[in-house]
């Protein structure tokens, strides 16, 4: 307290000084004033000096009385503003006297120990309570500047605190006194980076902790007595010394010898010598920290012979010691004479079947000819299933592998077939070149039909799955199918979709095709509809038509390969009704759910359920290209066309032609190259065939292509290779890429797509 109030009485005095030597100086300075004064008005009167000029001297005496009059007004007026001064430092310091009292009234009514030390952590002051802690141990109260380190260090070394806990949901540091009283420190920092330390009494709140805990004990042991007393297992806990620290009713009424209770006794109080002789190699193995499981024969009290299994399991602490270990001991003895008579019945059982055996070994004899003669026709019979499995594997393997040469041809039928048909012949030729065009359209659909079935039965088709927009898939293709409709006089009716979906884009299509090409072909007349449903974490792309509909018993036959259901009234169907059995392989592999639903003289509904996905970056496709660019005109569009086939080669030219293009056709990059100038030729578009002649193939004829030329052009590479792995490689290199056969107005939309762009 002294060191707090030193400094406001220090300033207090030192201006009460330097007011009382201001006071001196202006009385000293108004005395002197009326010395010269006096000493002027003698000199006047006297006329002893100056008496030529008596008038002058008394101006000059008036002059100086007024001076001196108003130096002692200043003075008069300095001394009342010296006694204001005075009246205010009275009161301030009586109201600083006030507040230090008031505080240190505050700080003794604060029911914790109270310390303040200054921003040095020295200590400043304490209260009552805090010395208090001090004096009941008989120890010295801490002085003021002593530092704070040297404080906590001092009730430590002295026994004043006697445990320390650091709680982390607490907000402070809880001690343990030398007086048995609980306090818990916490820390304040001051504005002028001081500390304030409090120390509350917690005595009450541990007690009550305590007592709740002490409770919660003895109702978990309630609880745990109440459920192991009805256990009819013997159930106890033998602590390191050996000794019975807890047992069940039917534990103590087993080993209670004479009504007295085992708990608190040893081991080998509890047992017999002999019978504790036999436990112990067991007790010794759990003390060494392993659990025992075995069997005994034993007495009880009342001399009963029964069979117990026991089990010791060791009781560990978090230092890797053995502290005890849990007994749990069941009586088996019903299972033991059980398990005596299953034996016994077993060896009657033995000796009746060797009897038995006996009987049947002639009769074995008999049965192992017509065994023998079994096993072989088998053995026949798996090597004939072997022959056509491995054939049939190898017409599948061969389909698929020759699906390249099997689609050259009907390529370049299709490219010559599209360009006659934007030519005008007159109405009769027209008609045959409509025919001709309707007449690919099947073979092309049967042959890709087989080469799918083929590709997917022998494992060449490999899902490519990721995230995409449903948009453009669905407007491709419902413009593709809008004409069929028209053709069919049916409308299609569309339901856009903005969906996200994570499937594989290419094989999803397939499978919608394959459903529109279904309605098409069984819906007589009406209406056919594409859309899409939402449901949670799927889309629900469906597709409705007013057909004829399907037979209740034959929803699940529709997707059996060479199955074709056709209802009465339904048109002709010039199918292999391989188209559902694709759509079952496929869903299958993209592991979408495929469903129908139909009404018989309604019409059905074909639905695939589709996971929702997330596009994460955005690469090339031959979808992101299929916008509606048929309006974009292609005049004067310039294309290099690289096929190994010339009659594809032909085929392009004329079509491209039709569009008004400029097209310069080669086999090869070496014919391209002697037909003009790689480097500086003007060019739009490159559509390159993947499968060259030499063992080339179009990405790397394209490379030395671009590779020339100062501004790479784009790209459509053209294939029937359907791997993931050209997919991958074409999409990684920025490239569009289109199946075999091609189509003519997917062509045209992917041209449009490249030369507006």
């Amino acid at each position: 307290m002294a060191s707090q109030n030193l400094a406001p009485d220090c300033r207090e005095r030192s201006d009460d000084a330097s007011k009382d030597e201001r006071i001196v100086e202006l009385e000293a300075e108004n005395r002197r004033l009326k010395s010269i004064r006096d000493a002027l008005i003698v000199r006047v009167e006297s006329g002893s000096a100056h008496k030529a000029e008596p008038y002058a001297a008394f101006e000059h005496s008036v002059i100086l009385a007024e001076q001196v009059r108003e130096r002692t007004e200043a003075l008069n007026l300095a001394m009342e503003e010296l006694k204001t001064s005075n009246k205010a430092l009275i009161r301030a310091r009586e109201e600083a006297e006030t507040s230090r009292q008031r505080l240190n009234d505050a700080i003794e009514s604060i029911a914790d120990g109270f310390v303040l030390f200054d921003r040095d952590h020295c200590l400043i002051q304490t209260n009552s309570r805090f010395r208090s802690y001090w004096r009941h141990a008989n120890l010295p109260v801490p002085r003021a500047g002593t530092p704070i380190d040297d404080v906590k260090a001092l009730a430590i070394t002295s026994g004043l605190i006697v445990e320390e806990h650091s709680h982390e949901d607490a907000e402070g540091t809880v001690f343990l006194l030398s007086n048995g009283r609980w306090v818990q420190m916490t820390e304040r920092s001051t504005r002028e980076g001081g500390l304030v330390v409090l120390y509350s009494d917690i005595t009450d709140v541990k007690n009550s902790e305590m007592a709740r805990r002490i409770k919660a004990l003895e109702e978990s042991e309630r609880w745990i007595r109440v459920v192991t007393d009805h256990v009819p297992a013997l159930i106890a806990y033998v602590g390191a010394d050996l000794t019975v620290q807890f047992c069940n009713r039917v534990y103590q009424a087993w080993y209670g010898r004479e009504g007295t209770s085992p708990l608190g006794k040893r081991l080998d109080e509890v047992h017999t010598p002999e019978f504790y002789q036999r436990l112990l190699p067991q007790v010794l193995e759990v003390m060494d920290g392993r659990s025992v499981t075995f069997e005994f024969d034993e007495k009880g009290v009342r001399g009963e012979q029964r069979y117990m299994l026991r089990s010791y399991v060791p009781n560990i602490d978090e230092l890797g010691q053995v502290v005890g270990f849990f007994v749990l001991i069941r009586d088996i003895t019903d299972r033991r004479k059980t398990a005596l008579a299953l034996e016994q019945a077993y060896d009657n059982l033995e000796r009746r079947v060797r009897e038995r055996t006996a009987a049947l070994t002639d009769v074995n004899s008999q049965l192992r000819e017509e065994i023998a003669e079994r096993a072989s026709v088998e053995a026949r019979l798996r090597e004939a299933k072997l022959e056509a499995e491995q054939a049939n594997l190898s017409k599948t393997k061969f389909l698929a592998a020759v699906s390249h040469d099997l689609l050259q041809p009907l390529n370049a039928a299709r490219l010559f077939t599209s360009a006659l048909q934007e030519q005008s012949f007159g109405p009769k030729a027209e008609s045959l070149v409509r025919s001709v065009s309707v007449s690919l359209d099947d073979v092309e659909n049967l042959l890709g039909t087989l080469v799918d079935i083929s590709k997917l039965d022998a494992g060449v088709i490999k899902p490519d799955v990721m995230a995409f927009d449903l948009r453009d898939l669905l407007n491709n293709i419902a413009r593709e199918f809008r004409q069929m409709a028209m053709a069919e006089k049916l409308q299609l009716d569309f339901v856009p979709s903005s969906a996200v979906v994570n499937s594989d884009s290419q094989l999803l299509a397939r499978i919608l095709r394959n459903f529109l090409t279904n309605a098409i072909r069984y819906t007589g007349k009406g209406r056919i509809l594409l859309g899409c449903r939402r449901q949670a974490e799927h889309v629900l792309v469906q597709v409705w038509d007013t057909g004829p509909g399907i037979p209740e018993d034959k929803l699940t036959e529709i997707f059996q390969e060479f199955k074709r259901i056709r209802p009465s009234g339904s048109p002709a169907d010039k199918g292999l009704g391989l188209g559902l059995a694709i759509v079952d392989k496929i869903s299958r592999m993209l592991g979408h759910e495929v469903s129908v639903a139909s009404i018989e003289g309604k019409g059905s509904v074909f639905s695939v359920r589709v996971p929702l996905g997330q596009i994460q970056s955005e690469g090339p496709a031959v979808q992101n290209a299929e916008r509606d660019d048929m309006g974009c005109g292609l005049s004067g569009a310039r294309v290099w066309v690289i096929d190994n086939d010339q009659a594809i080669c032909e085929g392009m030219k004329t079509l491209l032609e039709g569009w008004d293009c400029r097209v310069v056709t080669a086999v090869s990059f070496a014919d391209l190259d002697a037909r003009l100038d790689i480097a500086e030729a003007p060019v739009d578009l490159i559509l390159a065939d993947y499968h060259l002649d030499n063992d080339e193939n179009g990405v790397d004829a394209v490379a030395q292509i671009n590779g020339r030329r100062s501004k790479p052009a784009p790209v459509l590479m053209i294939t029937a290779n359907y791997s993931n792995e050209l997919k991958q490689h074409i999409r990684e290199l920025g490239y569009l890429l289109m199946n075999k056969p091609v189509r003519p107005l997917k062509l045209r939309s992917v041209l449009s797509h490249v030369i507006r762009g």
